[in-house]
Formats: structure tokens, sequence, C-alpha cells
């Protein structure tokens, strides 16, 4: 089932239920999707890549407010982030654990042959693209700047 679908179908269901908490953070994910493929220049169909990365970005932007709303003692609004992000990664795939991404990331090292900071990019576009909807991107960052620094 397509990740449009589930969405929606879900937000049915929490129409039902009245569930406004779960209703909101849907209709989150279906405007983004709903930008995404409307946008210039785009056929109107998603990619599963696509739609991950929307996904992610999301609960990105929900956990940073989150941050900004509890640096600013707003815990009300902070808490309301943090909830409407733990609703949208349920629709990401499970996140890999970090020593699991060191090792993977340790692997890729290995195979480029990547000895310094200056081959960071090439490791992390390889990082990138294998562990997408898998890992978060500054996790990624941060665990090959570890291994590559002396």
């Amino acid at each position: 089932m397509d990740l449009e679908k589930l969405i929606n179908d879900d937000i049915k269901s929490a129409m039902l239920a009245r569930d406004a908490e779960k209703l909101e953070a849907l209709r989150a994910i279906k405007a983004a999707i709903l930008l995404e493929k409307t946008k210039e220049g785009t056929s109107g169909d998603m990619s599963e890549e696509t739609a991950l990365k929307i996904l992610q970005k999301l609960v990105k932007q929900r956990r940073e407010s989150a941050d900004i709303y509890a640096g600013a003692g707003r815990q009300d609004l902070s808490a309301k982030e943090l909830a409407d992000a733990m609703i949208i990664e349920k629709y990401l795939p499970q996140q890999m654990p970090a020593d699991q991404v060191t090792a993977f990331i340790g692997r890729i090292i290995t195979q480029t042959g990547a000895t310094s900071m200056k081959d960071m990019g090439k490791v992390m576009g390889l990082a990138s693209k294998e562990l997408a909807g898998k890992a978060d991107n500054k996790m990624i960052s941060e665990i090959v700047r570890k291994l590559l620094s002396p």
C-alpha cells in the first residue's frame, strides 16, 4: 500500500475516532505530500524515497520546534510538537541503532579506502544513499566524522 493511501485511510480513522491530535499530524503529512506532487516540474507521481525524505523532514522540523519551544519555556507547545513527531515517525521505517550504523559506515570506509576528513564527502554520499530512511543524516555525519578523525 502506498503512503498516500495509507495516510488518507488513517485520516478517515482519526476523524471517526475524533482524535484531533493525530488528525492534525496526518493532515500535515498529506499537505507536504500534495505540495511535493504538485510542485512545478514534477509528473504528479512520487517515489518511495521522496516520501521518506518528506517524512524525515517533517519529523526534523517538529523536533527542532520542540527544542525552541522548550528553550523559551513553552513546555505545552514543546510537548505538542514532540507528539506530532512521534505520530509522523510511525510512517517511517524502523531506524537503525547507532552501533549498526557505525559498523555499516566502517565497511563503507574500508571499501572506499577513506583515510581522512578529505574523504568525508565520498563516504557521506554512499552512506546517505544506502541508509536513506534507516538512519538520520545528522547521526551519519557525526559517526563519519568520528571514524575519519585522527
